[in-house]
């Protein structure tokens, strides 16, 4: 029986997992932002599904004690980006990396979901040291614009108060607002190349300002 699982047991390498993804991805950020480079990362985060997720998914899917391991996405982790350009650089980046296997990708970017959800979930094997020897996890990476989070955030809480089966009238209202959505993106990606120059430009700012402080200048950036 799953109810019976040593649950943090169980649940402690999906922890370190996600806790080493997150620390890896905010490198690469860091990296090309020292370099003075526009980030295609935005910001990273992560989470360990809850236990009553887990148990609710094993049962649907039916997973056993045996097999809860092969869950996809236990661990999960959102790369979130600005532009949908960002999302394909991301995932050529997650490509040509050594430290993990990609076993799986899925793109509900050009192919999204009839309920609007657009992202591009990219499944890994990622390896790991405890102190029980090598282990071998799976996780979830999600890619994903500002835009495309926001919708997806509401669409889950919605679908978290009503079950799974969201009024007609409220489904129509989450539909006209993903068409909204993927506007906004496409909007932004008329003029990225403003933003980014203007999103550099203050980067830069900004470090000048932080390294003033380093030296114990108390000049402020407005």
């Amino acid at each position: 029986m799953l109810m019976s699982f040593n649950w943090e047991e169980f649940l402690d390498p999906y922890v370190q997992t996600v806790g080493e993804l997150k620390i890896k991805f905010r490198g690469v950020r860091k990296q090309y932002l020292k370099k003075g480079a526009y980030s295609p990362i935005e910001f990273v985060t992560g989470r360990v599904k809850r236990r009553d997720s887990i148990l609710k998914k094993a049962r649907k899917r039916g997973y056993t004690r045996d097999t809860i391991s092969e869950m996809e996405d236990i661990a999960g982790v959102r790369v979130m980006v600005q532009f949908v350009e960002d999302i394909w650089e991301v995932l050529e980046l997650l490509r040509k990396r050594s430290d993990f296997k990609i076993i799986e990708e899925r793109d509900y970017i050009n192919n999204q979901k009839v309920s609007g959800y657009r992202s591009y979930h990219v499944v890994i094997q990622y390896p790991i040291d405890t102190i029980d020897g090598f282990r071998v996890i799976n996780a979830e990476i999600q890619i994903r614009t500002l835009a495309m989070n926001f919708w997806a955030t509401i669409e889950h809480s919605l679908n978290y108060k009503y079950g799974g089966v969201i009024p007609s009238a409220v489904k129509e209202r989450l539909t006209n607002a993903a068409r909204e959505a993927a506007s906004l993106d496409a909007e932004m990606s008329l003029i990225r190349g403003e933003i980014q120059e203007a999103q550099l430009l203050f980067d830069g700012l900004q470090a000048r300002a932080d390294l003033k402080k380093e030296h114990g200048e108390d000049n402020e950036l407005w």
